[in-house]
């Protein structure tokens, strides 16, 4: 590592940089009025107000900033204000951020009911968020261009995040079966403003952020979010983070009619990650919530570098191109142990599995302290690359009385990878254990040693795999009548992916394993939706999407090598979104109902089958805004009925799973923020995240419990800085914030009661 130890010095001095400059005496700022829903993309900045100005003495108090946002950043939607657009949208801002301490993309996607989050499972790693019960790995996108890499994302350098509810491929390409998030970063903008953060949590994390916005020229501006991290992220052991972030960009042109926009998204990690609690007995091992069963040395190290150019000409105020490019390269090498499987210590000091009973449930009457786990290495070096380039025209114009906004796109992208995996095997207490086992340590508590020196490493499946991809769509958004609204649009793409495995080079006869495969694919996908406005403050929705998930999407296969056609997902949804309290206040409801179809399911000899149907019906409720100038409230419901129509899973010898509940889909989720700001300078707040009983797997062998956390947050506030004080699982409450499938089923633990003072410094 001696190697980088130049970069990271010099993202140090980067950060410690704007801190040196905020001891500067900055000017002081007018308390804000309270405002119009706003996404101007800009820090607060003091202004220096004249000398002969007549004193105004305004009454009331001065209101932080909005948690409500009313327009979206995504072009391909068809209108920025999401009273036009028939799916239901949930916009996470950076006020709202802020407002919760939130520093991770997970975090940040909480607010979003109907969202949750997996954690590292078999060959995916990084942030890994399902959506209405569907897996989004590879739905995540920055600045609409798709984020595919296996990697932790942080918030430092975002603007906002939005969540778009059920299948889009028609707006995005393949995948989306239950919607994308949507990484918006920060934009520069023509004012010189600093942001200087410093954050301390009481696990001994220490956090510190910078965004530096400096016009230059008559129409250009740069702007630069960087981000240090280091120390404990949670209660839980082995958890350690040493992370560094730099995100720089430059528009050029703005306001003109060509703006140019060149940005980078530079990322450094190394971590401790934490992969979670094995089952036993049909839950998640009750151990100690701090307890971690892997190696003091353990480690996930991540590289990141994203860089995009956009350029926009308006032909005219009805007529824009844009043509946005993206390369994306994603590094990771990892040397994680898990606690992977629970059980006793035989005669001769051995490991001895669980007995497993009825239902497929492994049980085991031995008390915690006679219980011992079976330590999993999951090693792998992996190399993520993505280019992809959109082109898109927007044009706006009558044919009769009927008007137009027809957006019209092309969009060509390359990806690549490779994984390397590694295979630690070692015994317990002597005895040799299965390969990949490293070893084993007592159940009720951490060990908190290395790695032993006797543990072999030998190398395992290498897969490289590549792809090609080329998509054509357009959207009409036709204004029929002035009360309604028609969204159509067809996409078609071509998909082609090979991928092999030095697992089965030889192609051994009798073997599942691939060793080479290729398979193209093409899909037509479908948007289209009818929008009634009585009034600008009332819309009503019926939406239907279509989208794809090729069987090669993720790049990875090892077993079953017959051609697998792609698995198609439709969703209806019907909908009302209301603006309230001068449009201060919006509300939303939909209902909807989406189905997969042609899922992969695993066979009884470890191929898979086109063969599954899931579908997930529900509704889901939102808000955002302010009842009065001083009372803020951010907050939404969902409620999701998955079922597996159709399906074989016999991973792990769980069997049939057909009428059981999809993994990680709970019935019930909701979340509340709110904040109240009193005398102009004092706010006091806080909120509640429940999410209901979930399964770790398909078969539904493993509970993971409901939990409902509750969060406080108190700020003082003055115009060029303000204290900020967030109290997370306020009461202590035991409960599991991801879940993975592999290992039969695993749960991560969420962290306990923490503190976090944060000082925010404006220039």
């Amino acid at each position: 590592m001696a190697k980088r130890v130049p970069v990271k010095t010099a993202l140090v001095g980067l950060l410690v940089a704007p801190s040196a400059m905020a001891q500067q005496d900055p000017a002081q700022t007018p308390a804000p009025a309270p405002a119009t829903p706003s996404t101007e993309n800009q820090p607060a900045a003091p202004s220096t107000a004249p000398a002969t100005m007549q004193t105004v003495t305004v009454t009331g108090s001065r209101p932080s900033e909005d948690f409500q946002t009313t327009r979206a950043s995504i072009n391909r939607l068809g209108a920025a204000n999401l009273m036009d657009v028939p799916q239901s949208v949930v916009v996470i801002n950076r006020a709202l951020m802020q407002s919760q301490g939130v520093t991770r993309l997970e975090d940040a996607v909480r607010n979003a009911p109907g969202v949750t989050i997996g954690s590292a499972e078999g060959g995916n790693i990084g942030t890994n968020i399902n959506i209405n019960g569907f897996s989004a790995r590879t739905d995540i996108y920055l600045d609409g261009m798709r984020d595919r890499g296996q990697y932790y994302r942080d918030v430092f350098a975002l603007e906002q995040v939005e969540v778009l509810m059920g299948p889009s491929s028609m707006l995005f390409g393949r995948g989306s079966t239950g919607g994308v998030i949507n990484q918006v970063t920060k934009k520069p903008f023509q004012k010189q403003a600093t942001e200087v953060s410093v954050q301390a949590t009481t696990n001994g994390l220490v956090r510190s952020t910078a965004d530096v916005n400096t016009p230059f020229g008559e129409n250009n501006a740069a702007r630069v979010s960087a981000m240090f991290q280091a120390g404990k992220a949670s209660t839980v052991d082995q958890t350690n983070v040493l992370d560094f972030g730099l995100a720089p960009t430059v528009k050029l042109g703005i306001g003109t009619p060509t703006e140019v926009t060149l940005s980078a998204y530079l990322m450094h990690r190394k971590d401790q990650v934490n992969y979670g609690v094995p089952n036993l007995n049909g839950y998640p091992l009750n151990a100690p919530r701090n307890t971690a069963w892997g190696f003091s040395d353990d480690y996930t190290e991540q590289d990141v570098v994203n860089l995009q150019s956009l350029i926009e000409h308006k032909f005219s105020p009805d007529l824009n191109l844009r043509n946005q490019t993206e390369f994306v390269w994603v590094n990771t090498a990892v040397r994680e142990t898990s606690g992977g499987f629970v059980g006793t210590l035989g005669a001769n000091g051995g490991f001895v599995g669980a007995q497993q009973g009825p239902n497929n449930v492994y049980y085991s009457a031995a008390p915690l302290g006679n219980l011992w786990i079976r330590q999993l290495s999951r090693d792998r070096t992996i190399n993520d690359m993505t280019v992809e380039n959109q082109t898109e025209l927007t044009a706006k114009f009558n044919t009769g009385s009927v008007g137009h906004t027809l957006l019209m796109g092309i969009d060509i992208n390359y990806e690549s990878y490779t994984n390397q995996a590694f295979s630690r095997t070692g015994t317990c207490n002597g005895v040799a254990l299965p390969t990949g086992s490293v070893g084993c340590t007592p159940a009720g508590y951490t060990v908190g040693a290395s790695t032993p020196g006797n543990v072999a490493t030998t190398l395992g499946n290498y897969a490289s795999s590549q792809a090609w991809g080329a998509g054509f769509y357009f959207n009409d958004t036709i204004q029929l009548l002035p009360q309604v609204k028609l969204v159509g649009g067809l996409r078609w793409d071509y998909y082609a992916a090979s991928i092999s495995n030095s697992i089965n080079s030889g192609n051994t006869a009798g073997s599942t394993a691939v060793p080479y495969q290729y398979q193209p694919d093409s899909f037509l996908s479908v948007r289209a939706g009818v929008i009634f406005e009585p009034t600008p403050a009332q819309s009503y929705y019926v939406s239907y999407s279509t989208s794809f998930n090729p069987s090669l999407e993720q790049l990875t296969s090892t077993t079953g090598g017959s051609y697998l056609p792609p698995e198609n997902n439709k969703g209806v949804e019907a909908g009302v979104k209301y603006e309230l309290l001068n449009a201060n206040l919006s509300l939303n409801a939909a209902v909807f109902s989406i189905v997969k179809n042609n899922a992969r399911t695993q066979n009884p000899d470890g191929t898979y089958s086109p063969s599954g149907n899931v579908q997930v019906s529900g509704g889901r409720v939102g808000f955002a805004g302010r009842i009065t100038p001083e009372w803020q409230v951010f907050g939404g419901y969902a409620y999701l009925n998955g079922v597996i129509l159709q399906g074989l899973s016999y991973q792990n010898g769980l069997g049939n799973t057909t009428g059981k509940v999809p993994l990680n889909t709970p019935t019930d989720s909701a979340n509340l923020w709110t904040t109240y700001t009193f005398k102009e300078t004092y706010e006091i707040g806080g909120g509640m995240f429940y999410v209901g009983q979930r399964y770790a797997n398909n078969a539904n062998t493993v509970v993971v419990p409901a939990y409902a956390r509750f969060d406080l947050t108190a700020a003082y506030k003055q115009p060029t800085y303000d204290v900020r004080l967030n109290v997370y699982n306020l009461f202590n409450s035991v409960y599991y914030d991801g879940v993975i499938a592999s290992d039969g089923g695993r749960a991560v633990m969420g962290s306990g009661t923490t503190g976090m003072i944060t000082l925010n410094y404006r220039l």
